[in-house]
């Protein structure tokens, strides 16, 4: 509890100690569930671009040559969101809070200069045959706090994924909030784009962001 508290409430300062210098953590994780009856309360499934919202304005794409993260997918980003690369340091004091099951953060997306608290993270998976489902159920088993995790089979542009929405109990806000997450398998291992937030409403609106990247999802 204290691991997740420290992620969701001092990211930034986290990151320069915690990831060698480049950048901060979070994770999400944990039920397996599968249909709408653990899926997490209605407060953050509010409008996002396919749940009747709109996307937002497009601010760039990462993953490709010279963008900010070297990833095996390319993506769109919401305008004024600020990308950076992380680099884990194993053995580091607090180098846990870029790993969360089997995956690793490698890049972290900032929502802070759109006006939102919160972050759009990449993490890379190993293990080039795991499936997008399989990865996700991992990731959110790294995750001890969180609950009533939803799956669905679904697209990241035109690659077949899997999507995760949960809940996590953050004991210091004496709230649960809401997280999701989707994944898709590459040659690489399979990637996983997380959406978290200091709470639900602050997911809640950060969820075009996330459509955006979802739809605009290239393999390679």
């Amino acid at each position: 509890m204290v691991r997740y508290a420290i992620r969701a409430l001092f990211p930034a300062v986290l990151a320069t100690a915690a990831l060698a210098g480049c950048s901060p953590a979070s994770g999400g994780g944990a039920e397996a569930g599968g249909d709408a009856s653990g899926a997490p309360a209605a407060s953050g499934t509010a409008p996002s671009a396919e749940r009747g919202g709109t996307l937002p304005e497009k601010g760039g794409t990462l993953g490709g040559p010279g963008s900010a993260c070297a990833l095996p997918v390319t993506f769109d980003l919401a305008a004024d969101w600020k990308p950076q690369a992380v680099k884990v340091e194993p053995g580091s004091e607090l180098a846990e809070l870029g790993q969360q099951g089997s995956a690793t953060m490698v890049c972290e997306i900032d929502a802070k200069p759109a006006g939102n608290i919160g972050y759009l993270r990449v993490w890379q998976g190993k293990g080039a045959g795991t499936t997008p489902r399989a990865a996700l159920e991992d990731f959110v088993a790294g995750d001890p706090n969180a609950g009533k995790a939803s799956y669905s089979d679904t697209a990241a542009g035109s690659v077949a994924a899997a999507e995760v929405t949960y809940t996590v109990d953050v004991e210091l806000l004496d709230e649960r909030k809401t997280e999701r997450a989707f994944a898709v398998a590459t040659p690489d291992g399979p990637v996983v784009v997380h959406l978290g937030g200091l709470d639900s409403e602050e997911h809640t609106a950060m969820l075009p962001a996330y459509e955006l990247a979802k739809k605009s999802l290239k393999a390679g």
